[in-house]
């Protein structure tokens, strides 16, 4: 909370206030969804690979430029938190903040996952959400954020004292390390803020604080990805459950997480090729 407004307000508050706003970014000359084409890669596509992510733990999986992923309720209301990085290069990872500026707040079919600099492109398009139906609530929360972090043992410990050790955080560490050889230590250095799947969250309107409800997910949801280069993922199946009542702790009841990747029928994607890093960078390098 911050603390009581110290000045009077100037005699011009109201004209201030009343300017009126500007979207901060023109994002017509963005690649607009070609809902024909991630249709057709999504006919008579086959699963190649299933993973099921337990309650308050993560894995990690790759996905091949090309191919399409879900993640699936399959037993409760249960919410996750994903990283993505370029399979090839850590250092090249999804990058939330710039994913919220050129998109929404909260993110569904047609949106991108788009990459740190310097190669902000797209890592993967949303193709599909069984949960698109339910748009913003009374309360202005939304499903699938890109504002909220992940729940990490570091804040835990700040803000209770404790020390909780199936955090998302944690967990995307222990899935990165096992599945690349990487210490903790080193694979903690690339996790990073996430897509909150399934997470039903908003900010206060009295205060402006991040506030999480109980997800509206149900068995049989899911959102699905089309990976538009080579992706490694990990997926942190959140141990607040459904974010209802509190994360980062044991007392919520948690469910797994399904993921399914699948390859798109023969033919599907002709002529597509994976987006190259942006052109400024090849061009010019930094500054």
């Amino acid at each position: 909370m911050s603390e009581p407004a110290q000045h009077a307000m100037p005699a011009d508050a109201a004209a201030r206030r009343a300017i009126a706003p500007v979207v901060c970014y023109a994002v017509d000359k963005v690649p607009p969804y070609d809902r024909a084409f991630y249709q057709a890669a999504r006919q008579s596509m086959t699963t190649v690979a299933e993973y099921v992510v337990p309650p308050r733990d993560a894995a990690a999986f790759a996905v091949p430029a090309g191919h399409l992923f879900r993640i699936l309720s399959v037993e409760g209301s249960q919410v996750g938190d994903l990283n993505l990085w370029n399979a090839h290069d850590l250092s090249e990872r999804f990058f939330s903040g710039k994913t919220r500026a050129l998109h929404a707040t909260h993110v569904s079919t047609g949106h991108r996952l788009w990459s740190t600099l310097p190669s902000l492109r797209p890592l993967a398009t949303i193709t599909h959400d069984t949960l698109d139906w339910y748009g913003f609530d009374e309360h202005g929360g939304g499903i699938h954020d890109v504002i909220g972090t992940r729940c990490d043992p570091y804040t835990h410990r700040l803000l209770s004292g404790g020390d909780y050790h199936h955090c998302c955080h944690s967990n995307l560490t222990r899935a990165l390390a096992k599945h690349t050889g990487l210490s903790l230590a080193d694979a903690e250095r690339h996790v990073h803020d996430v897509l909150n799947v399934f997470m039903c969250t908003g900010f206060t309107r009295d205060t402006h604080q991040y506030f999480m409800k109980a997800s509206p997910v149900r068995p049989g949801d899911f959102i699905e990805f089309f990976a538009e280069i080579d992706l490694l993922c990990a997926l942190s199946a959140c141990p607040g459950g459904d974010c209802s009542s509190s994360h980062s702790s044991d007392a919520a009841r948690c469910y797994p997480l399904q993921v399914e990747i699948f390859r798109p029928s023969d033919g599907a994607l002709a002529g597509w090729t994976s987006p190259k890093p942006s052109a400024y960078s090849r061009n010019h390098g930094v500054g």
